[in-house]
């Protein structure tokens, strides 16, 4: 089989811009993924190269481009601190996702079943990377695999209330978002008081 590259996403996010559309009336199907193809005029068989395992190939791939375009839709990050970059690129990925939110429900239904799970916590864990590496965290010490997991906690309980949510505009999850972001504050004041008066 041969080996998708980076020359290859081009042709790979223009199939997924035409199958999205039709996966809330199909499903991640096959059948959803052949008639997007033929929308962007690609061949029946390209679906072997772009989509190997067929839909969780299309998800997985889908999850990326979100990856990839997050930095780009959240703007100018330059002068916020840490937790606000966090939250304009949290914003940004649901913004992305707005217009697809059926797709997206479907998407998570698909990665909780028991055979996809290992691939749902690699691309959780993938765009928790994303999120730290736009806002500017380079780190390659042990924080950088807690503030992932932290991370990765937070932005999936809140993209399960967007998810659950019925609001016509992400202000609600954002709320939400802030919360969870205030406690993981709290919590690591607490930890470094906790730090220091044991040095003392």
């Amino acid at each position: 089989m041969t080996t998708l590259t980076e020359a290859d996403r081009p042709a790979r996010d223009a199939a997924l811009r035409a199958i999205l559309p039709l996966v809330p009336a199909m499903g991640w199907s096959r059948r959803a993924i052949a008639a997007g193809l033929a929308d962007a005029g690609m061949a029946p068989e390209d679906v072997e190269f772009l989509f190997p395992r067929g839909a969780v190939s299309a998800i997985d791939a889908w999850l990326d481009l979100t990856d990839r375009e997050m930095a780009a839709v959240a703007g100018d990050l330059a002068g916020l601190r840490t937790p606000d970059r966090i939250r304009a690129l949290v914003a940004a990925r649901l913004r992305l996702a707005a217009p697809h939110k059926d797709a997206l429900r479907q998407a998570m239904a698909m990665l909780a079943l028991p055979w996809n799970v290992p691939l749902g916590l690699r691309t959780a864990a993938r765009s928790a990377s994303a999120i730290w590496h736009a806002a500017g965290d380079h780190s390659a010490d042990f924080s950088w695999y807690t503030r992932r997991a932290s991370l990765a906690a937070i932005y999936g309980a809140t993209l399960a209330f967007w998810l659950r949510d019925d609001s016509e505009d992400i202000g609600p999850a954002l709320d939400f978002l802030d919360r969870r972001l205030e406690g993981l504050a709290r919590f690591g004041r607490c930890r470094k008081r906790l730090t220091e008066r044991r040095a003392a």
